[in-house]
């Protein structure tokens, strides 16, 4: 069984992503006034919501 990765392990595999163009910060609903905007389609929701309903997005994947 394979070991949880350390947050070492973690730094160098960004770094590795980061120095060839990847983005590596994780991405999240965008602010549009007082409503989440997702950042995939623009769609606006609630701020209460955790998944866009419009293409499904959510900030976990």
């Amino acid at each position: 069984m394979a070991a949880e990765p350390s947050d070492f392990e973690d730094e160098v595999f960004d770094q590795f992503l980061s120095d060839r163009g990847h983005e590596t910060t994780p991405v999240r609903w965008d602010q549009s006034y007082n409503k989440l905007q997702c950042p995939e389609c623009g769609g606006l929701h609630d701020t209460s919501a955790n998944r866009c309903s419009v293409c499904g997005w959510n900030p976990s994947t």
